[in-house]
C-alpha cells in the first residue's frame, strides 16, 4: 500500500490510540480516546462512528470499542511504520528517545511502503522501536514479552527493563537523567506505603544505583523478570 491510497490520517491516528488503549488493557471509550488524542468527546465520537461504518471497529456490550481484525491490522501497519521511523532517527540520525515521537506521528502518514522496508532493511528488521515497544512484522504479527509494570511488582523481585509505555518527553529526560533505560537490571527494594514511592536498584554493581521512583513512572515501565 502506497502513501497514496492509505486511510486519512485521522483514521490511521485513531486507529493507532485505539490500539495503544487496547495494548495497556485500558477500555476504550469515546472519552478515554479524546483524552488521548486531545479532541473534543463529540469529535471522538463521530470518529468512532464513521470506523465502525467502515468496519474497522465494533462496539462490544460492557467492553466499549475494540478493533475489527481489519481494523487491528491496519493500526499495526501504522506502528510499523511509526516504530521503525522511530528506531531509524535514533540509529541513523543521533535522536534521543526523547525526540523521535513527534517527528514519526508527523512521518508515519507520508512515507512510502517502499521507504518503510528499506528502513526495516538497513536497520536489520529489528523487532523493538527505541522504546522498547513491539515492531509488528510486515505480515502484521507481533513478537509477544511476557512482561509486568513496576508498579505491579512487590519488593524483592528482580528484572529486566523492557519497555518504557510513556511518551512525554519530560519523562523520558528524566530516566535519561538517571541512567535509567532499556536492558537494565531492576531490583525493587521497597514499596513505601500510602501511595509512596517504590524504592529501586536500577544496573550491575557497583555502578548500581537507588532511585525513589513515583507511580507515574511505575505505570511507564515494564519488566521482564528473571
Amino acid at each position: 500500500m502506497g502513501a497514496s491510497n492509505r486511510r486519512s490520517a485521522s483514521i490511521e491516528d485513531y486507529l493507532r490510540a485505539i490500539y495503544g488503549l487496547e495494548e495497556r488493557g485500558e477500555d476504550v471509550t469515546n472519552t478515554s480516546l479524546a483524552a488521548r488524542l486531545a479532541v473534543s468527546p463529540s469529535s471522538a465520537s463521530g470518529m468512532v462512528t464513521k470506523l465502525s461504518q467502515q468496519g474497522l471497529v465494533e462496539h462490544v456490550p460492557y467492553r466499549g470499542i475494540e478493533l475489527t481484525p481489519d481494523g487491528r491490522l491496519l493500526a499495526r501497519s501504522v506502528l510499523r511504520r511509526h516504530r521503525l521511523i522511530e528506531a531509524y532517527l535514533v540509529s541513523e540520525l543521533g535522536y534521543t528517545w526523547d525526540e523521535v515521537h513527534a517527528e514519526a506521528d508527523l512521518l508515519e502518514h507520508v512515507v512510502s511502503d517502499r521507504l518503510v522496508e528499506r528502513i526495516a532493511a538497513k536497520l536489520g528488521n529489528p523487532v523493538r522501536d527505541p522504546h522498547g515497544d513491539p515492531i509488528p512484522a510486515v505480515d502484521g504479527s507481533v513478537e509477544e514479552v511476557s512482561t509486568k509494570l513496576l508498579e505491579d511488582l512487590p519488593a524483592g523481585t528482580v528484572g529486566e527493563i523492557v519497555r518504557v509505555w510513556d511518551t512525554d518527553p519530560e519523562l523520558l529526560r528524566y530516566l535519561s537523567d538517571r541512567a535509567i533505560g532499556l536492558g537494565q537490571r531492576i531490583e525493587v527494594l521497597e514499596r513505601q506505603p500510602f501511595g509512596g514511592p517504590i524504592v529501586v536498584r536500577v544496573g550491575q554493581p557497583p555502578s548500581d544505583t537507588t532511585h525513589a521512583l513515583g507511580r507515574e513512572i511505575a505505570q511507564a515501565l515494564s519488566v521482564s523478570l528473571r
